[in-house]
């Protein structure tokens, strides 16, 4: 019974549904929400092999943080947090520390098992990297956190110190220094819809363009001045001739000029700023839920009858397409009718690719 008293624990809000303790349903919050939740635990009582069972938003939601969250687990399964370190453990933690240099060092605990080092790279960005120390330091790896894509990892070898790991710190950000450069251009110079405060870990931005329609741009950390996957959102009719444009033109990219740049060049358009869009009716309310935002998202479907071009959540739609007496689903894809003019709608359960 240890994997259900863990899951209790957790989730206080869940009601056991079986004698054997291999089902549970309620509810879990969320981004300031409910949402209603239903965990199914195999007969081990294994939580790594629970499946989850929840609404389409609650999904968004995790697999937005998917990535926060992994890092969460990570810390909270650190068994040896608050095992006594033996002497030895500390005076070779302040005798690295020493090495290292305390002026590198942003943060300690009372207990010395979580150190934060600082550094700044050449563009003069502030970064962090958290040590979780286990007991047997330093014989035995810590935890590394650190706001990069997923593809950059700090690894730890036995014979490794903290200058050894403060090194390879300093090393991804200089190799990441391209990739921060072109999103921080786009940031700065475009109306970025999602993410709507980016950490240094994300690589997709979706760039508003005008009359409902944007354009996401996911970018290799790896190869930051390539071409980078793009797909539009927006009506049919507006997003067709972007689409050509980007088809044609692909040719013309040019490495040796900005990822901002290359894409306006492409697509042939200047990208507005969110003041000159924020005067126009670009940043329309969700037709469905009447708000812009949605558990931080803008608007990302839109009708695409060009006297209507109402904007909706995915999620809204999705949910209101099912519940039309009239609507159908094959496969992923379920089909409807517009609320505001009736025109046909087809919508992929998963993000729509244009």
């Amino acid at each position: 019974m240890a994997g259900s008293r863990a899951l209790l624990r957790q989730f206080p809000l869940l009601l056991p549904q079986n004698r054997r303790g291999t089902a549970y349903e309620g509810f879990v919050t969320a981004q300031g929400r409910d949402f209603h939740i239903r965990v199914l635990l195999p007969e081990d009582l294994q939580l790594k092999n629970a499946r989850i069972e929840c609404s389409w938003s609650l999904k968004k939601i995790l697999h937005r943080y998917q990535h926060i969250l992994k890092q969460e687990i990570a810390l909270k399964n650190t068994q040896d947090l608050h095992v006594p370190r033996p002497p030895e453990y500390y005076s070779c933690l302040v005798r690295d520390l020493e090495t290292l240099g305390w002026n590198k060092v942003a943060y300690v605990d009372t207990g010395l098992s979580t150190v934060k080092l600082k550094a700044e790279d050449s563009s003069g960005r502030q970064h962090l990297i958290t040590l979780k120390l286990s007991a047997k330091y330093p014989t035995e790896p810590p935890d590394c956190l650190v706001d990069f894509p997923v593809q950059f990892a700090i690894s730890w070898m036995p014979q490794n110190s903290l200058l050894d790991i403060y090194n390879q710190f300093l090393a991804a950000l200089e190799s990441l220094k391209e990739f921060w450069d072109a999103l921080d251009e786009i940031d700065g110079k475009t109306w970025v819809l999602e993410p709507e405060n980016p950490t240094r870990s994300a690589t997709a931005r979706r760039i508003a363009i005008g009359n409902n329609v944007s354009v996401n741009v996911e970018v290799d950390p790896r190869h930051p001045n390539m071409l980078p996957e793009c797909y539009f959102l927006g009506a049919d009719h507006a997003v067709a001739p972007l689409r050509t444009k980007l088809n044609n033109n692909m040719h013309l990219w040019d490495p040796e000029i900005s990822l901002l740049q290359n894409l306006k060049d492409l697509l042939e358009i200047e990208f507005p700023s969110r003041a000159v869009l924020e005067k126009s009716d670009f940043a329309k309310d969700c037709g469905i839920c009447y708000a812009y935002r949605l558990d931080g998202a803008a608007p990302d479907q839109v009708c695409d009858e060009p006297r209507c071009g109402q904007p909706f959540h995915q999620a809204c739609l999705y949910e209101w397409l099912q519940g039309l007496p009239t609507s159908r689903q094959s496969f992923n894809v379920i089909f409807g009718e517009c609320p505001y003019c009736n025109k046909p709608l087809t919508l992929k359960s998963s993000a729509k690719k244009l």
